[in-house]
């Protein structure tokens, strides 16, 4: 079974329609074993209530959204124990402590994190981190 750290900027994809929902979406096959730092919960809501500050998406549908979002089977692990690494990433890449938590998590579990910031996947597209960040285009 194939296991996939998501992002914010992926897992809103996977309820409001925009650009790389399609390719998001293939991430919630069974078979893929999602997860991210617990990080991504309070960052899915902020974006939401952007979303929904630009009237991109009612209340309402900001409520159904979050609450589909808490029925995903994701695994959420704890930022705290990944904080050292996401630090030392972060000044190795110079992207924030909060995007580097995402690819401390995906080192840790031997796997890829997928996102659609396209900042942060420039910033290791080139560097050993490579195999562990994976452009939301990219297959899987």
């Amino acid at each position: 079974m194939k296991k996939f750290v998501v992002d914010a900027s992926v897992a809103v994809k996977w309820f409001v329609p925009e650009i790389h929902s399609a390719a998001a979406s293939r991430l919630l096959d069974p078979e893929i074993v999602i997860c991210a730092p617990d990080l991504i919960v309070p960052e899915f809501g902020n974006t939401l209530w952007k979303k929904m500050r630009r009237r991109e998406i009612t209340r309402r549908e900001a409520e159904e959204i979050l609450a589909a979002f808490d029925a995903l089977p994701l695994e959420v692990y704890p930022s705290r124990v990944l904080l050292q690494a996401a630090f030392e990433l972060a000044t190795a890449t110079d992207r924030t402590v909060y995007d580097s938590l995402y690819v401390a998590l995906a080192v840790a579990q031997d796997c890829a994190v997928v996102t659609a910031d396209r900042k942060l996947w420039s910033a290791v597209e080139a560097s050993p981190l490579a195999d562990h960040v994976h452009w939301i285009e990219d297959d899987v």
